[in-house]
């Protein structure tokens, strides 16, 4: 049932023949979880929220960083350094006290990732890496659990709705995740600040449809919007029934990256400090070197395999670029062809901005 504040909150939705008061009571009644709380995750928790979905989860394990707040709206400066599931509990609790919101401040991984799911109805992944979207549509297929998706690329934006209603999964469309190099996020490459906005509410859009059951929910098509142009585009694709053959989740060594050693600035000081012949790589791009550096050997990603010609296989290596990024992929390069001992620099030069 709903109060009468209720009722005068979401009249302008209620007012709909489609939703009325039936749908409003089912958005109450929804239990919803919300992977990440970045540039997708803003918008979609703060229209859900809005809307009266009556619970909320917030799964991240991230800290609000200063070069967030140009497409992360839900924060501001004072909320830099603290934990963004906190921080956006607190923001959509003022926003709407009737939705009860759960916290839950770390990453999806393995080990937790069945656990979490397993509490909530609709899955809404807002996380920006392959890892993270393979392992949720994965528990999302052995928990029979709907996954709303969304990306996002420099001004270039995707949905689409997984395992609903027996429907294709992600791995229908994309079987396999792209290769080392292949998929720089927006830490790397950039991103427009109006685009999460616009594919995060294209996500609650479909949450919202279905919950209430109204209209037709992308399952088993791929949304792509183009920003500079305004053009989209629609693709259909079909169930593989053997993706839904999944007994368990596949263990971390099949999904994650392999185990490359991350270590902070204070720690790279000291390595560098007690061996001198250590190799500190940058590879970013040449303009974002000269702009501001640590030091080291400038050997872009973008042209590593060439540049590398000369490096010792058998000397320490620290790699770094902007986020951590750029130089796992380069790290896992190294590791392919037999480097012994590399280092990846935690979180990058950004994250030794105060």
């Amino acid at each position: 049932m709903l109060s009468k504040e209720e009722q005068a909150r979401y009249s302008k939705q209620v007012i709909l023949p489609e939703v009325g008061i039936s749908g409003q009571e089912k958005l109450k009644s929804a239990k919803v979880l919300v992977i990440g709380a970045g540039g997708l995750g803003c918008p979609i928790l703060q229209y859900l929220c809005a809307a009266g979905v009556g619970t909320l989860g917030i799964a991240d394990g991230d800290k609000v960083d200063i070069s967030n707040l140009q497409r992360q709206v839900l924060y501001t400066r004072a909320d830099i350094g603290q934990m963004k599931a906190e921080v956006a509990k607190s923001k959509l609790t003022a926003l709407n006290n009737n939705t009860t919101i759960i916290c839950h401040p770390y990453f999806i991984s393995f080990e937790n990732a069945l656990e979490t799911i397993a509490a909530y109805d609709i899955i809404v992944d807002g996380s920006d890496n392959y890892d993270t979207r393979y392992l949720v549509n994965d528990a999302c297929v052995l928990l029979d659990k709907p996954m709303v998706s969304g990306a996002i690329y420099k001004y270039e934006g995707q949905v689409s709705v997984f395992n609903y209603l027996g429907g294709p999964t992600y791995r229908c469309i994309f079987p396999e995740a792209p290769g080392a190099g292949e998929s720089p996020n927006c830490a790397d490459i950039g991103v427009i600040a109006t685009l999460p906005g616009i594919i995060g509410t294209i996500q609650a859009n479909e949450v919202i449809k279905m919950i209430t059951g109204i209209g037709d929910v992308l399952a088993g098509k791929l949304l792509v919007i183009e920003t500079l142009t305004m053009h989209s585009h629609s693709f259909n694709f079909k169930l593989v029934p053997a993706n839904k053959n999944i007994k368990s989740l596949p263990q971390p060594a099949a999904w994650c990256a392999p185990a490359i050693k991350n270590i902070s600035y204070q720690n790279l000081l000291i390595i560098i400090e007690t061996n001198p012949a250590c190799q500190l790589i940058d590879v970013r791009e040449i303009e974002e070197h000269i702009i501001g550096n640590i030091g080291g050997i400038n050997i872009p990603l973008s042209g590593f395999e060439a540049g590398i010609i000369g490096l010792k296989k058998d000397v320490p290596v620290i790699i770094y670029c902007a986020s951590g990024v750029r130089s796992m992929h380069a790290a896992k390069t190294l590791q392919a062809i037999g480097f012994i001992e590399i280092m990846n620099l935690d979180k990058g030069v950004n994250g030794l901005l105060p």
